[in-house]
Formats: structure tokens, C-alpha cells, sequence
């Protein structure tokens, strides 16, 4: 289904400031793109990674907004766009030998989930 500008209509989620690395949440976001609804949320459940439980509710949250705002059902979603992107660092130093500092720099990022519906075309 497309809207006036002839943009695709999607249901997103997105979560900033995620405290761990790019390349650690992309190992999540890389076996979830093109599943659909259910496999993506049984998916996180079996990942010993840290983030699969924010990962998760992350795919909750742009289901219950395609169900909401678009009226789409849960049952025919599938995650058509996960995307990680590096956000800015803390940055902190951890004292060194006379009396120098040397930074220290913690990693955050930000994740974009996008859902769609299996049936475009026949809704309108």
C-alpha cells in the first residue's frame, strides 16, 4: 500500500541509546530481516546476546504501531528493515601513571525496526 507520495507505508520502532556497540546488536538484526512476525519475536528468545530482550520489545512495539496506526494485523507482519546505526560515544577517562588521563570511549547506538504487511496490495 502506498500513500500519496508514493512512499511505502510502513510501522517502525526505534530505539536510541542503546549501550553497546554497532557490530554486537547487527549480529541480533542480521537473522531477524525478512521474518516474519512470530519467528521474530521466538528469534531473540534463543540468542545468548544481551540486547535480544530489547531487540524484542523493540518488534512489539512497531507490531502494536502497524496494528494501531495503520490497522494492520499482527499475524501478517514481517520485519522488512532492521537497521543499527552508531550513535554518540560516552566519553570518559580512567586515571594513568603521573598523573595523566587516558579516554575511555562507551559505545551507544540506535536501532530502526520496520514492519510491513504480507498484504499490500489488497489492502486499500
Amino acid at each position: 500500500m502506498k500513500n500519496k507520495d508514493n512512499s511505502e507505508i510502513v510501522a517502525r520502532a526505534l530505539g536510541k541509546n542503546f549501550r553497546v556497540s554497532a557490530r554486537k546488536i547487527r549480529r541480533v538484526t542480521n537473522q531477524l530481516r525478512g521474518c516474519s512476525y512470530g519467528e521474530a519475536l521466538i528469534l531473540p528468545e534463543f540468542m545468548p546476546y544481551k540486547m535480544s530482550y530489547l531487540i524484542s520489545q523493540l518488534i512489539l512495539s512497531a507490531a502494536a504501531n502497524a496494528n494501531t496506526n495503520l490497522g494492520f494485523n499482527k499475524s501478517n507482519l514481517f520485519i522488512s528493515e532492521a537497521q543499527v546505526d552508531d550513535s554518540a560515544s560516552l566519553k570518559r577517562f580512567r586515571p594513568r601513571a603521573q598523573g595523566r588521563g587516558y579516554p575511555i570511549k562507551k559505545p551507544t547506538c540506535k536501532v530502526t525496526i520496520k514492519s510491513k504487511s504480507n498484504l499490500v496490495g489488497k489492502i486499500e
